[in-house]
Order: structure tokens, then C-alpha cells, then sequence
């Protein structure tokens, strides 16, 4: 995914960037980076994150003055190195972006044919944040170059730009992800995540609105680009991706964790003896099960995060199945001889939650019942990088529906069948995923009861992995 923070001040900005940007760390793995302009013009410093925490790794260009102006943007992100620096016909500019480009071969090849060259990274794969320099630089000014980048994309893209005279943000054409105003006197901020700048002195603005531009310096907001009135933000960001003290359309990811665990709990009658989350995201599902149900909640496992503090870890999918099982401790007298009802915020591949209800077997639990906080992910996101399926049959679902059809070529009329909990196809597809990966039970919690606990219009709301509608 990733995470962004921007900061405009009459003094030295690079204390607040630090540490707004360092409260993005849960949204990203492989690197980080910061630019800044003042008396010294640009400058840039960009690390790798996979092994140490973005503090160590960005403590000594900020706590030794080399990295000072008032203008200043920060990022986190899961896969190219950011922010770049630019130098253009719009003059010079730093930039990071969040977001996917599914048409990036197809861009790529039409600015190349203007003899224009782009830098492979060693994977091969063109910058994605480069390639939306590019097309910003298509047009006569940013305004325009902006808003042609985020409208020729299929897929997403939201960003922050550093010019010497402001910092210019703009929110993906949909909505899919957040961008966030922040003020206090002498400075101005836009984020990701709204809990970023809470304890760095600012007041929450407002959220940009689809597709909505502006340019932010130490003193004013100006709106370059009205917002567009359709959004579809994802709904992953209160489920699973969002930090717990976030909020997203003015609803509290914490809260909306709580609602979700209760719509659960009304419709289960599993006969058990405590309540219990993977951490961390699935905790506040599980409370909010608690809460409702009356059943005990209970904390069977413990994550180890002194020296594993990281919600991802690495991007390699074999070795994160390893860290994300070495992380949990038991705590063998909450497991043995115990009825146990499990939340996860989803069910992906389902190798980790096999191996923790394994464990949780061996270490003495009489049953384990799931229940995700989430429907069965049928069809992989085409709209972020939250996910690292090389394929939609590496999801789970997937998996079980090709057994049960007799082909993985299942028609979209098909796949509909089986994404509505009163069908039989959904239930039929319910007990092969719970019989596969050795579960005493398993119940996804509904689409319309997910929606629901979110508590804005269904129709703002992105169900594409869920239900494949555009």
C-alpha cells in the first residue's frame, strides 16, 4: 500500500515530517523517504526499511540539522524508492504517490515514443512514481499535468508534490485512498492516515474530496480542482489496513472493527467458551464479538513486537507465513482444554490461519472456530497493492470454487452464485475452505453486515474483491 505525509511551515518543517511521516510505517515494507526545500534548495534522502525501523534508519539527517526547510513531504512505500526529484518544464519538484497503474506498459510505451527515457529498477519494472512525473509533465502546468495523470490511469493514484512555493495534494479520481488536512499556527499538513499529526500539535482540516486538488503552504489552503461527487474508497481500510486510531469519511477504523464483531455475533450461535483476535487487526473484531455476544474475551496468543514491531514484514510471501507465525506467543493456560471462536480481519491464501489453528491445536484447544471479519476474497484488488497474489487462485476461495466447479474458468454469473451467503453454492463453497484448512467451523461475516457496520452509503464503498462489481 503505502502512506504519505506533507508539512508546510514558517519554521524548520523536518521535526514534524519525521515523525508524521514515521506514524505511516504500518502501511509499508520495503522503503522510505523524505524531501524537503528551503535556504539549501532541495534535498532528498531516501532508505531501505525492510530490516529497521524507519526511525533508526532517518534519525541521524534529522536530529543532525542536514535535513532542514519549511517545506517538506515524506512517504512510506511497499515498492519503488520515493519521493523523486524532477527536473522539468515545470520547473523543479519532488513527488510521492500512493496507489496502482494497471496500464503502465501502455503508458510507458506512449511517452517513450516522444523519445523520452525512464530508468529501469533492478526488477525491471519502470518507478511507478516516475511514470506519474511523466505524465504530469505531458501538459503546460501541474494543475493540468495532475489532473491528466490521475484521470489517464486505470487503477488508482493519489500523491503529494513539493514546489518551492507550496505543496500541491491530490486524491485519487474515485476516492480509494485518503487524503487528509491538517492546521495549526504556522503550518499546514496533508496525510494518509488522519491520527498522523494529532500529537505533532494540528487540528483535523478536512479530507479531500474524489479527485479534489489543492495547493497547501504554511499559511492557506487553496482548492485548484473541485472534488467529483462519486467516490468508491476502499473498504479494506477499516477492516484490515487502517491503523486503529484512524478514521476514514469522519467513521473510526476502531469503531468500525467493534460494529463488525457485533453484526457478527447476532447471526452465530457457536457454543463456545472464550472470544479471541489475531492480532493486531482482527482484536477490535473480536471485542466487538465479545461485546455482544456476552462470550469472554480472551488473549490465547500474544505478538512479540519489541524487536518485530512491524505489522508487514518481508515482501517474500514464504518468509512472511515464517515471521507472521514466529511473532505470536501462546499462552498455554487460555488455550488448553478450551473452546476457542477466532477472528482474522480476512482469509487470503489461508496459510497462516491453517498454521495458527494447527498451533493452536498442539497447544491443547479443544475446538477452533473462524470467523472472519470479512466475506470470502474472490477476486484480487485492481485497485491497490494490498495484496501479493501472483494470481486470483492463490486466494483460497478461488481454490475451493475451481474444486467445486471441476475448472479454474468459472464464469463471472458463476462467481456472483457463490459471493451470496444465502446461496448454495456459498455454502457448499463455506464448508471447503473450513474442511481444507481443518477448522471446527468456519463463518464469513456478510457483505451487507460488513457494509453496514462501516455506516455510509453502500454505493461509496469499493466491493470489488468481494463481489467483482466495478
Amino acid at each position: 500500500m503505502g502512506g504519505y505525509f506533507g508539512v508546510a511551515s514558517e519554521e524548520d518543517c523536518s521535526f514534524d515530517l519525521f515523525f508524521g511521516t514515521d506514524y505511516h510505517s504500518h502501511l509499508g515494507t520495503r522503503r522510505a523517504g523524505l524531501a524537503v526545500y528551503g535556504d539549501k534548495g532541495f534535498q532528498r534522502v531516501i532508505h531501505n526499511i525492510e530490516n529497521t525501523p524507519f526511525r533508526t534508519k532517518f534519525d541521524h539527517e534529522v536530529s543532525s540539522g542536514s535535513l532542514k526547510g519549511h517545506l517538506g513531504i515524506g512517504v512510506i512505500s511497499d515498492y519503488e524508492p520515493q519521493p523523486i526529484l524532477i527536473r522539468s518544464h515545470h520547473g523543479t519538484f519532488a513527488l510521492v504517490t500512493v496507489g496502482k497503474i494497471n496500464n503502465a506498459d501502455e503508458l510507458t510505451a506512449q511517452i517513450v515514443e516522444s523519445r523520452t527515457h525512464f530508468f529501469e529498477m533492478t526488477n525491471g519494472e519502470i518507478n511507478a512514481t516516475e511514470l506519474v512525473a511523466a505524465l504530469i509533465n505531458q501538459k503546460e502546468n501541474l494543475i493540468e499535468g495532475i489532473q491528466y495523470a490521475i484521470n489517464v490511469i486505470e487503477g488508482s493514484l493519489s500523491l503529494l508534490l513539493l514546489t518551492p512555493n507550496g505543496i500541491y495534494a491530490a486524491r485519487d479520481k474515485f476516492g480509494r485512498t485518503p487524503v487528509i488536512l491538517g492546521k495549526k499556527d504556522g503550518a499546514h499538513c496533508a496525510c494518509f492516515e488522519s491520527f498522523s499529526f494529532l500529537n505533532l500539535g494540528y487540528t483535523p482540516m478536512r479530507e479531500l474530496g474524489p479527485g479534489e486538488i489543492v495547493v497547501f503552504d504554511e499559511k492557506r489552503v487553496t482548492t485548484l480542482v473541485n472534488p467529483n461527487k462519486k467516490m468508491k474508497i476502499c473498504t479494506f481500510l477499516w477492516v484490515y489496513y487502517g491503523y486503529p486510531s484512524a478514521s476514514y469519511e469522519g467513521i473510526s477504523v476502531e469503531q468500525m472493527r467493534y460494529n463488525c464483531g457485533a453484526y457478527m455475533a447476532k447471526r452465530d450461535d457457536a457454543k463456545v467458551d472464550v472470544v479471541a483476535g489475531v492480532p493486531d487487526s482482527g482484536t477490535a473484531h473480536a471485542v466487538g464479538y465479545a461485546n455482544e455476544s456476552g462470550i469472554p474475551f480472551s488473549r490465547p496468543f500474544i505478538k512479540y513486537t519489541p524487536t518485530w514491531p512491524r505489522s508487514f514484514m518481508p515482501t517474500i510471501q514464504e518468509k512472511r507465513n515464517l515471521i507472521a507465525h514466529m511473532k505470536l506467543i501462546p499462552v498455554h493456560d487460555l488455550i488448553e482444554g478450551k473452546k476457542l471462536l477466532l477472528i482474522d480481519d480476512s482469509i487470503v491464501r489461508g496459510t497462516q490461519l491453517r498454521e495458527t489453528t494447527e498451533f493452536l491445536y498442539e497447544s491443547g484447544a479443544k475446538e477452533v472456530h473462524i470467523r472472519p471479519a470479512c466475506p470470502p476474497l474472490l477476486f484480487g484488488c485492481k485497485y491497490l497493492n494490498f495484496s501479493r497474489s501472483n494470481s486470483e487462485m492463490e486466494l483460497i476461495a478461488r481454490n475451493v470454487i475451481a474444486e467445486l466447479e471441476g475448472t479454474t474458468d468459472v464464469s463471472r454469473e458463476t462467481l456472483a452464485e457463490y459471493a451470496d451467503p444465502d446461496s448454495e453454492k456459498y455454502k457448499k463453497m463455506e464448508e471447503g475452505i473450513c474442511k481444507k484448512l481443518n477448522f471446527t467451523s468456519l463463518r464469513f461475516n456478510r457483505l451487507d453486515d460488513m457494509l453496514a457496520a462501516v455506516g455510509i452509503d453502500p454505493d461509496q464503498l469499493c466491493t470489488y474483491c468481494w463481489d467483482g462489481r466495478e
